[in-house]
């Protein structure tokens, strides 16, 4: 994401790549206005000539929205957001739907200053960049599964299976070449220019599989890390232990993942951490609060609160006494371990007693 302008209530933003969309969609909810070229068919340039009638132009305008709800779905490729037309050439008053796609540019304005989650959140999503996308690669003996590692979110790809020759006696070790071959000739169709492929799982076949890979054609950067276990598995494994920090390290998603891992090997050793409203709450009065990790559509939710104190609040005090906070996405697997535990837990400076 571009912030092109920002001032005290309004930021105009470009979208630089798909994951931005996300970040958009926990900032553009209802009370915010939305300003971006839309088209709206102009009843004034209607008209019938003879019998037939003339269909109404539509014309590219600048639409400024209040919203009123947005719709959007984990990896997909536009964010909608559907208003009432304040600022218009034509149709004020009408409800308009904006589509949020890459490349496009928007403009946000608040009825007063920027929340500061949203503040921060754009921020962070600017900061991070457009990072490449990494093609993570669970390769087994009989069995290859592909993750696409975004932003905020482990997304599920193809999945391969050796059905039956693998079990046979003599030609195994060509049964499984040859399905190696076929499932590395499957897989450089999806590989983009400039993917990493990270390969990954127990014993040697990745290994055999990397090597399939490059005999095929790729020139991408291949990477192969051992894991104790495949399937999905193998993948948290590996974002969770930081494996392939070279490549991952600068992530989002490997980010909330191993704050999310630490904040739950401290709930294990009854370290220095918080979970629940009332102990998050007594750590923050406190100023105890290093890094509050919470789902980024709670703190936005007016209804859920921190025993009577909106999450919003919390995260300025705690962002005001020098800690972090970062907003979760629930799109892979910490994301939903931290569901768990009430979708906010907190790292702190000091144990509480």
């Amino acid at each position: 994401m571009k912030i092109l302008n920002i001032s005290d209530s309004s930021c105009r933003v470009r979208v630089d790549d798909i994951d931005d969309l996300w970040a958009l969609a926990q900032v553009c909810r209802k009370g915010v206005q939305i300003g971006m070229l839309g088209h709206r068919r102009d009843s004034s340039t209607a008209s019938k000539v003879g019998d037939r009638a003339k269909e109404a132009e539509r014309k590219a305008m600048w639409i400024i929205l209040d919203i009123t709800h947005n719709e959007f779905h984990s990896f997909s490729e536009s964010l909608r957001t559907t208003g009432v037309i304040i600022e218009a050439p034509i149709d004020q008053g009408s409800h308009h739907t904006h589509s949020v796609e890459l490349y496009s540019e928007i403009e946000l304005k608040w009825q007063n200053t920027i929340p500061l989650e949203d503040r921060e959140l754009l921020k962070k999503t600017a900061d991070s960049g457009s990072k490449a996308k990494v093609l993570l690669i669970v390769v087994e003996n009989d069995e290859i599964q592909l993750f696409e590692v975004t932003a905020n979110g482990l997304k599920e790809g193809a999945l391969f299976n050796l059905r039956g020759g693998g079990k046979r006696e003599g030609d195994s070790e060509s049964t499984r070449d040859s399905f190696f071959e076929e499932t590395a000739r499957e897989t450089l169709l999806i590989v983009r220019p400039g993917m990493p492929l990270l390969l990954c799982g127990p014993g040697s076949a990745r290994e055999t599989f990397a090597t399939a890979l490059r005999n095929k054609g790729c020139t991408e950067t291949i990477r192969t890390v051992s894991t104790s276990i495949g399937g999905r598995a193998a993948a948290n494994e590996v974002l969770r232990e930081g494996l392939a920090n070279d490549i991952l390290g600068e992530h989002t998603i490997v980010r909330q993942t191993k704050l999310i891992e630490e904040a739950l090997t401290r709930v294990g050793t009854q370290g220095a951490v918080a979970y629940g409203g009332l102990e998050i709450l007594n750590a923050t009065e406190q100023g105890a609060v290093e890094t509050l990790i919470i789902i980024a559509e709670m703190l936005r939710d007016e209804t859920e609160l921190c025993v009577d104190k909106p999450w919003s609040l919390i995260s300025e005090m705690i962002l005001s006494s020098g800690g972090e906070v970062e907003q979760s996405s629930t799109d892979h697997d910490a994301g939903a371990q931290l569901l768990g535990f009430g979708g906010a837990i907190a790292l702190l400076r000091w144990k509480m007693e």
